[in-house]
């Protein structure tokens, strides 16, 4: 006989409703004990909020164990954030004024890593919910009780009740790829000399599961922790090195005894990362530049971490002030004309406000719509059931496993439906309520949507896009004045001493941790029709549903290109520049210091020159001008007397002249008017597409 086929949810679904049965019985015990065993209306509304800030509105990644650990760490938070809340609510100015501090703070910690940008939200409620009426410092224990129980529910079911499925950890994935290269050197060692097809295709998908798009949030090493820096560095390198052993042409008759012991000495170095990485005992020494976090304490590199966020030019400065104006601005104007429920003019903001102007506006229609169809119902439930609690008592958990289930799947229409139809449950359980409410509901609803919009048009209304290309294009200039530099030092020789990085390092580490973070704020967001730098169009966005997340992005552009770039030219100054102990370098003969003088000089000023075409002013000139010149082919002289160090120059311009035609688009063309389509995939190409974090940025 014939079994009963078994149903699977989709993962979507299958995880969201773990979620939704986490939060509706940690808020839901919490609301019920307080409100009808010990009658008390604002612990059971502290206890019910706190589950759903936490678990309901913020997205902590990781499996239950991890994010239990991180709500007990952020425990504390909450009760402070409470505390202060309370106390500044009983004034307009103060409350304002607590709201702008709180919310740019909270908003700004999401420089953190995954972890801290998705409790964000949630700590935002945490303190927007006392700072509205009841004004009563009075009951700041029944508050702090009733967050407090509501929390401990919420960490026993992350802690134990349906268990997400676990991810493959950083670190073996890291582990893995590193295999991946020994197996690649083994290979390039013995007859053909060449790697197969089937390794080829392993080198691939090992370095592409290690891009920070392909790794699951709570494993990706992002924070700002010494772990985290560490993890990041062998990531980016293991990729690196993948690509470059990937990438090498045949050797027809064999790597000869030099090229042999730089591949044995790859793959021992290789085996020896995986074992470390897979816990076995060892002694690392690091170079002091590329390394310099290695001996740093934790609240160092976080200090680290958040002041080299702390400019204008930051997309986390900017988004932490965008949304604090708006929330001070709708507390202003819920306070002013004393609204009714308030507290959503606020949450709607939070809630509805994103980082361009485009996808703002969308979602605010899309919410309006659900936030209506949600009053409806809500109002026909409230007049069908008058003052009889029961049914709303009754109606609430399946409300909330339906809100928490199918708002997370199917989007924010369904989430504000549904969730107007849940807080009318709520607040008609806590006093005696009539169809206005679902009035109420939607009109602050609309207030707090048009604060959110009205400061996306305002403060940074294009979110990432402009900035990408103004900090893509600083990150060139920098990196060409480091190129300058380098290539002067060789030449001339003299004393050199061990430093913490080539000229210039600290300002372009800089460069590439702005540009990168801007880069994974804009593959999260909608964009527009391709355009050229030079010539885009009116709002340089796609459709509603456009998405740039990989390499050949929305508009054509290899962001990844330019941010490999800068990795590559601190690198390799580094490796050009540094030395163990202090040593006097005797400069080159006449005709190699001129060689590599004039090939550093090119380099640089081909940069100088995509730099300008990636960040257009009025005036720069749009006439191509060719990468590299055909008549001209320095990379290939061998001028008398040349020592290694020359060559080895010589070979780190020629990969940077490279990158830049990777960002121009097809190897050996010029810039163009219009950035190509698409990826290109030419073998040889030295290095691999780069993610946000992946060079231990600061």
């Amino acid at each position: 006989m014939g079994g009963v086929r078994a149903v699977r949810l989709p993962a979507g679904y299958a995880a969201a409703g773990r979620r939704s049965v986490r939060v509706t019985l940690a808020g839901g015990a919490g609301f019920y004990l307080f409100l009808y065993g010990f009658g008390s209306t604002v612990a059971a509304t502290y206890a019910l909020f706190a589950a759903v800030a936490l678990a309901g509105l913020s997205h902590v990644p990781g499996t239950g164990r991890q994010r239990a650990a991180v709500l007990l760490r952020l425990v504390p938070a909450c009760w402070v954030l409470i505390t202060i809340g309370t106390y500044l609510s009983v004034r307009t100015w103060s409350a304002v004024a607590g709201m702008l501090a709180a919310g740019f703070a909270l908003a700004f910690v999401a420089v953190g890593g995954p972890r801290a940008a998705g409790a964000g939200p949630g700590l935002q409620l945490m303190y927007i919910l006392p700072s509205f009426p009841p004004f009563d410092p009075g009951s700041l224990g029944e508050r702090l009780a009733g967050a407090t129980v509501g929390l401990a529910l919420l960490v026993l079911a992350e802690a134990f009740l349906l268990p997400d499925p676990p991810a493959v950890p950083y670190r073996e994935l890291a582990a893995r790829a590193a295999e991946c290269a020994q197996g690649c050197a083994d290979e390039l060692a013995v007859p053909p000399y060449a790697l197969s097809r089937a390794r080829e295709r392993r080198a691939a998908e090992a370095a592409t599961g290690l891009r920070p798009s392909r790794v699951p949030e709570a494993e990706r090493p992002a924070g700002p922790g010494l772990r985290d820096r560490a993890l990041a560095h062998t990531g980016l390198a293991a990729r690196t090195l993948l690509a470059r052993l990937a990438g090498l042409p045949p050797a027809g008759g064999g790597p000869g005894r030099a090229g042999l012991e730089v591949l044995d000495a790859v793959r021992n170095c290789a085996r020896e990362t995986a074992g470390l990485l897979r816990g076995r005992a060892g002694a690392e020494r690091a170079a002091p530049g590329r390394f310099w976090y290695a001996r740093m304490s934790a609240p160092r590199l976080w200090w680290h971490r958040l002041a080299g966020h702390a400019e204008r030019r930051s997309v986390f400065f900017q988004n932490a002030a965008r949304l604090a104006l708006a929330l001070a601005a709708a507390r202003l104007i819920a306070g002013e004309d004393s609204l009714p429920h308030g507290f959503w003019v606020l949450l709607a903001t939070l809630t509805l406000t994103r980082t361009t102007v485009r996808e703002t506006r969308a979602t605010v229609r899309v919410a309006l719509t659900g936030t209506l169809v949600g009053a409806l119902v809500a109002a026909g439930l409230l007049t069908l059931a008058g003052p009889d609690t029961a049914v709303y008592a009754a109606a609430l958990p399946p409300l909330m496993l339906a809100a928490f289930t199918l708002g997370p799947v199917k989007g924010v229409g369904w989430a504000q439906a549904l969730f107007t139809v849940l807080v009318a449950m709520v607040f008609a359980q806590l006093a005696p309520a009539t169809w206005q409410l679902a009035e109420f509901r939607l009109l602050d609803v609309l207030a707090g949507s048009a604060v959110g919009a009205v400061f996306g048009l305002l403060a940074w209304p294009r979110g990432a896009q402009d900035e990408l290309r103004r900090s893509a294009a600083v990150l060139l200039r920098g990196a060409a004045e480091i190129v300058v530099a380098t290539t002067a030092r060789i030449a001339a020789g003299g004393l050199r001493e061990p430093v913490l990085g080539a000229p210039g390092h600290r300002s372009l580490q800089h460069a590439l941790i702005l540009a990168e973070s801007a880069y994974a704020q804009y593959q999260s967001e909608p964009h527009g029709p391709p355009s050229a730098p030079g010539g885009r169009n009116g709002h340089g966005e796609q459709g509603e549903h456009g998405h740039a997340g990989h390499a050949g992005n929305a508009d054509g552009q290899d962001w990844q290109a330019t941010l490999l770039a800068g990795h590559h030219v601190l690198w390799g100054a580094d490796r050009l520049l540094a030395v163990p102990a202090p040593v006097l370098v005797p400069p080159l003969e006449r005709e190699p210091a001129a060689a590599v003088t004039r090939l550093g000089d090119r380099v640089a000023g081909r940069m100088l020159l995509v730099s300008a075409w990636l960040d257009p002013g009025g005036d720069t000139p749009h006439t191509p001008v060719a990468l590299r010149d055909p008549d001209f082919d320095g990379f290939a002289a061998e001028p008398p007397d040349a020592p290694r160090l020359y060559y080895a120059a010589v070979l780190w311009l020629d990969s940077l002249l490279t990158d830049l035609e990777r960002i121009t688009g097809e190897p050996g063309q010029p810039p163009r008017d219009r950035p190509p389509q698409g990826e290109p995939r030419a073998r040889g190409t030295p290095g691999v597409p780069v993610g946000v974090t992946d060079g231990a940025p600061a």
